[in-house]
């Protein structure tokens, strides 16, 4: 039985180009882990916040206003703790945006800022950019850049695709646009440079993981009938054991949170004790995000995975 000329191949008969195309699209190139880090530090330490606040439903044309005010408790709650978690800790973070979150809060971007962290683009309102095509994810990521530099007031290098959702266009799209990094990507522990279609892009990839992001642990959705929960002092450790891999080989231990998943009372002692347990190390250097793709890319070992 023969497949009709209009039905798409199953993948199990593509061609060899064509899933050598697949995985050739935005490939893990050279390694950036670089020689050394800063005044001998023994690894980096990059802290991340993704301040998605109102944008979850509305991304989903949700106008629900319980689901609206679990977002917003990452502005009026989760940030202001985490700023002052921070300062106490003299620790530099990367704040990734929606345009809209910047939107309806640019007091709190300009106040983050302010305090000396880094914001990143973060899409404009959470969209899914596997949904688009690449005419609207062009337009949609260049205006949510404008959108944070005006506000910011500040050069945005970064970005992190909302709920790393990576399309065929992304990686195009980053370079068009001249940015130094991107954190969407999950082919290595430690930076790497981002390879297109067999040849380098000059791109810095900072990859997140799943296992080092507070929503799979503590996300609920009431009307799912999956509702993870993990006790924060069981996700504390598993962040403090990827953490000690990342020190133990030299490495960068990158951490994905959320204002108003991280901001709660019960879960902001997680993130206090990662930091004091880094600052015990005493050769840990921490960063934000551009800052470690700068010196990746200034530094780097050379060698090839």
């Amino acid at each position: 039985m023969t497949t009709p000329p209009d039905t798409p191949l199953p993948p199990w008969q593509w061609p060899e180009s064509r899933w050598r195309a697949a995985v050739g699209r935005a490939r893990a190139g050279r390694s950036l882990h670089p020689a050394a880090w800063p005044d001998g530090a023994r690894c980096a330490f990059a802290i991340s916040f993704d301040a998605d606040h109102d944008t979850i439903p509305l991304r989903d044309g949700d106008e629900s206003p319980m689901r609206i005010s679990q977002g917003h408790y990452g502005n009026r709650r989760g940030v202001p703790r985490i700023r002052a978690l921070l300062q106490r800790h003299g620790v530099p973070a990367t704040f990734f945006y929606p345009a809209v979150s910047a939107l309806l809060y640019p007091e709190e971007v300009r106040g983050i800022v302010a305090d000396g962290h880094e914001i990143g683009i973060h899409s404009w309102i959470h969209e899914r950019n596997t949904h688009l095509d690449a005419e609207t994810e062009r337009d949609l990521t260049s205006r949510a850049r404008d959108v944070l530099q005006d506000i910011s007031r500040k050069l945005v290098v970064g970005i992190r695709t909302a709920s790393w959702d990576f399309s065929l266009n992304t990686l195009s799209i980053i370079r068009e646009m001249g940015l130094l990094y991107d954190s969407s990507l999950m082919a290595d522990d430690d930076p790497y440079e981002l390879v297109q279609d067999g040849g380098p892009t000059g791109i810095v990839e900072l990859p997140p993981e799943w296992i080092r992001d507070d929503a799979v642990y503590f996300n609920f959705d009431r009307f799912s009938a999956l509702r993870p929960y993990t006790p924060p002092r069981d996700v504390l450790d598993i962040f403090l054991a990827e953490f000690q891999g990342a020190h133990d080989e030299g490495g960068l231990f990158l951490l994905t949170l959320h204002p108003h998943i991280s901001g709660h009372r019960s879960r902001i002692g997680v993130i206090a004790a990662l930091l004091e347990a880094a600052r015990q190390k005493g050769d840990v250097w921490f960063a934000t995000h551009e800052q470690v793709a700068a010196w990746c890319m200034t530094h780097p070992q050379g060698d090839t995975p």
